[in-house]
């Protein structure tokens, strides 16, 4: 468990276990407890990193809303692999987190090794659609300010497993991360090589057909559909998420 300080905002990270490294990130208003139950098991052969983003969880909350974006999450990513000296990872995220980490790869493809991609959407090529999610994140925000924490209460699991100090993080990055303003990374999908495997839950109903738009635009992708399973596909079902992605990183071996 440890803090590192990127431009003057500490971001919390811990790690598990040796052997080549896996970077999981949370989804939006969720932190790294949500991987509780990865940890035992995806560390006994792996480095494990989790962190909580910014705005999120123990890492710092700046009051500068132009601290918070995607260019900057993906920058934190970059120094937490430098953290512990890997110049490439298994990456990886829920929502939120998944979508960072195909921005990442877009960014740094040299510094991924494969990609898991767990209940997420990868962007919007049309401008309408993109739309209409920038107003649900905005309207996100604006709840936040109206009711604090206390508009987290219903949510899926792997929010009402995390704890924030306020609502005043997750207000600015709902604005500054959750936001989207291009197709930049949905372009980026077909130009995916590393070996990559998308999640999803069965139940999940908004994120089924980006699941099954992945599988087909990432080359050689491969998707595994969760029954029984909702938005935190890990917290649902523990077990077959668990024996899924073991599955996936014995064959990158």
């Amino acid at each position: 468990m440890a803090k590192l300080n990127r431009n003057g905002v500490n971001i919390y990270y811990e790690v598990y276990g040796t052997g080549p490294v896996i970077l999981l990130s949370h989804g939006y208003s969720a932190t790294s407890e949500m991987w509780r139950g990865q940890i035992e098991p995806l560390s006994r052969e792996h480095t494990l990193m989790l962190w909580d983003m910014r705005g999120h969880g123990l890492s710092d909350y700046p009051v500068d809303p132009a601290a918070y974006s995607e260019a900057a999450t993906v920058a934190d990513m970059a120094a937490l692999l430098d953290a512990v000296n890997a110049p490439s990872a298994i990456v990886g995220g829920l929502s939120l987190g998944g979508y960072m980490s195909l921005a990442f790869h877009k960014a740094h493809p040299d510094r991924v090794k494969a990609l898991l991609v767990i209940d997420t959407g990868p962007g919007y090529r049309s401008d309408q659609a993109r739309a209409e999610w920038n107003r649900f994140a905005l309207d996100r925000a604006q709840r936040l300010e109206k009711e604090g924490l206390a508009a987290l209460n219903v949510a899926s699991a792997e929010v009402m497993a995390s704890r924030h100090r306020s609502a005043e993080g997750l207000i600015l990055a709902a604005r500054g991360m959750l936001t989207q303003h291009n197709a930049a990374v949905i372009d980026a999908l077909s130009n995916i090589s590393v070996p990559t495997i998308v999640i999803v839950g069965a139940n999940d109903k908004p994120f089924l057909n980006a699941a099954d738009y992945m599988a087909k635009k990432i080359p050689g992708a491969e998707k595994v559909t969760v029954p029984d399973a909702g938005h935190a596909v890990n917290l649902d079902q523990p077990a077959a998420f668990n024996a899924a992605v073991l599955d996936f990183l014995d064959r990158l071996r």
